[in-house]
């Protein structure tokens, strides 16, 4: 098949788009372009021809305009397959619809619940936007030729729109973040690896750093999203405890996660966390380190369910630093807790069950003609 996954806002090598869905489809002889829109130029990266359309100028020009670049790209492609990413791109998936094309959309998260997170607009507006969202989801997803949801509950959602749904989860690659470096070369150190900003707990993280009593740092990788927040953050007291590594590649983040004694999520109570299945939980859990995560009933089911971390409010530090201290403290029951996770990501959580799902899904949706 020639496959063209298209993408307006994530980097060119996003771990979902990139590192798992185009390499797993490239691995298998699919001829795979991935379309962004980063500024970066062209190049090709295992196998994977990547085409930049150019970098927005800000947010209004990015869903004005970016979507006219790509789809300009994408009809000179002219493939078997579309693979969107972003809502921004429904209009250009309905104009290859048009086109006589097949199109899946893969949502990442529930769309209209997130947009109600968002610190730009006021609560009226981002209602009514959210309200608008949904029905636009909707009417045009139904006319795709398939949807890709992240988790069973965005999936579950999408079976009354389009029944061509299927799951294909987040999970991590088996061994890309497991190293061998034993448990007692570890650091007194904690992680967190991904987009930093206020509903991903960022202040609560760093406050709970100044309130640890056993002297533990925390490593704390990727990039902040909210340059005021950043110099809120900084002017907290914990912020001494802070090794800020900013964004890592892959192998650089096995390094952290290798001398790291747990692995932090504690994003807030919002409705599009509770639902979600961040790939971090997952990745911590392959890593053989143990999670302290957010006590969403669905994080309990997955992070106590499995004996491989501590649930904690999200809200609180003091709930955050007496986790951290306790398995600072207790190594041979943290050392427990990160074996038991990485076990269940070798039984039930590994991108190799998820791979399977989407070549099989792929395969029913060129076998047939266009919607």
């Amino acid at each position: 098949m020639k496959v063209a996954h298209l993408t307006s806002v994530h980097y060119r090598f996003d771990i979902r788009i990139f590192h798992k869905m185009c390499s797993s489809l490239s691995l298998y002889g699919h001829d795979v372009t991935l379309v962004v829109a980063d500024g970066l130029g062209n190049e090709i990266q295992n196998g994977i021809k990547v085409v930049d359309v150019g970098s927005s100028k800000g947010r209004r020009d990015r869903i004005l305009n970016a979507p006219d670049r790509i789809l300009a790209v994408a009809l000179k492609l002219d493939a078997d397959i579309y693979h969107l990413h972003d809502p921004e791109l429904w209009p250009i998936g309905a104009s290859l619809k048009r086109s006589g094309h097949r199109v899946i959309f893969d949502s990442h998260e529930d769309i209209p619940k997130q947009i109600l997170s968002k610190p730009y607009l006021n609560k009226a507006m981002l209602w009514v936007i959210s309200h608008v969202l949904r029905v636009y989801e909707a009417w045009v997803c139904r006319e795709f030729d398939g949807v890709i949801a992240a988790t069973p509950f965005i999936r579950d959602k999408f079976l009354h729109i389009n029944l061509d749904t299927v799951t294909i989860n987040n999970f991590p690659r088996l061994n890309e973040l497991l190293s061998q470096v034993s448990w007692e070369s570890k650091r007194r150190e904690v992680c967190y690896v991904g987009g930093i900003g206020k509903i991903r707990g960022i202040l609560e993280m760093v406050q709970s750093m100044g309130e640890v009593k056993t002297g533990t740092r925390l490593n704390l990788c990727g990039r902040f999203d909210e340059p005021s927040i950043e110099a809120t953050a900084r002017a907290q007291l914990g912020w001494d405890a802070v090794n800020e590594l900013g964004f890592l590649d892959r192998p650089a983040v096995r390094e952290v996660l290798a001398r790291s004694i747990a692995g932090l999520v504690v994003f807030h109570p919002l409705p599009n966390h509770i639902d979600a299945q961040p790939n971090k939980i997952f990745e911590y859990m392959s890593a053989g380190i143990p999670v302290i995560a957010s006590n969403f009933p669905l994080w309990r089911q997955i992070v106590e369910g499995n004996s491989c971390g501590l649930c904690v409010d999200p809200l609180k530090p003091t709930e955050i630093a007496s986790a951290i201290d306790y398995l600072v403290t207790n190594p041979n029951e943290a050392q427990s807790m990160g074996q038991n996770g990485r076990r269940a990501v070798e039984d039930s959580y590994s991108w190799s069950k998820e791979e399977k799902k989407l070549l099989a899904f792929y395969h029913q949706i060129h076998g047939r003609s266009p919607k």
